[in-house]
């Protein structure tokens, strides 16, 4: 589990081709690694992935074919935001994110709202219903509070110290998101439709 608070921006900065997927290499940033072991698990871009091998400043990962067709930021070098797993005990700065994608969305528009940015993201109709005024999502693994919802369209508004510290600075019109919905939506939606099966 995690919590969406991005401990750090790393990168991917080589990518090995495998026989069903591909291995990566990633420099932590800023991200400790001292107290990372093998088989330990952390979060790419909102995605959950095992440390299969490290250095001091680097670790990789193996990527299944599977993850790469249903998420993006993981199949080319380049940034992404890293969290380690949750712990028991550690302060839930954000809120209760497995690192299971739910789908990927897509940026409409990315404007300044004074010293804030306001970000519109069209999600997938397949989890359009789970997203719900301010409730809980996170775009591309960073913890964020929905303001509008609008159908299949939502909003959330960026303050400076999110943009300086994630990847969604570089966001643009255009740019695909993993987006992973609350747990509580689907469990609701899980119930609600066994109970209306089983009548």
């Amino acid at each position: 589990m995690f919590t969406g608070i991005i401990q750090a921006v790393g990168k991917i900065t080589h990518i090995e081709p495998l026989q069903q997927g591909v291995r990566l290499t990633v420099d932590g940033g800023g991200l400790p690694l001292d107290d990372v072991a093998i088989g330990d698990s952390i979060a790419h871009n909102g995605v959950c992935l095992t440390v299969v091998s490290k250095t001091a400043t680097t670790y990789q990962l193996d990527v299944s074919r599977e993850t790469l067709n249903c998420t993006v930021g993981l199949g080319e070098p380049g940034e992404v935001n890293l969290e380690k797993a949750l712990r028991m005990g550690d302060h839930l700065g954000g809120h209760l994110v497995s690192g299971h994608v739910d789908g990927v969305g897509q940026v409409v528009a990315f404007d300044a709202v004074g010293e804030c940015f306001l970000l519109r993201i069209k999600a997938p109709l397949s989890i359009a219903k789970y997203i719900a005024f301010k409730g809980s999502i996170a775009v591309n693994g960073v913890s964020l509070t929905v303001n509008t919802v609008e159908h299949d369209e939502f909003t959330i508004n960026l303050i400076p110290h999110t943009l300086q510290v994630t990847t969604l600075q570089h966001l643009k019109a255009g740019s695909p998101v993993n987006l992973e919905v609350d747990l509580l939506a689907r469990y609701v939606d899980r119930l609600n439709s066994f109970q209306e099966s089983a009548q």
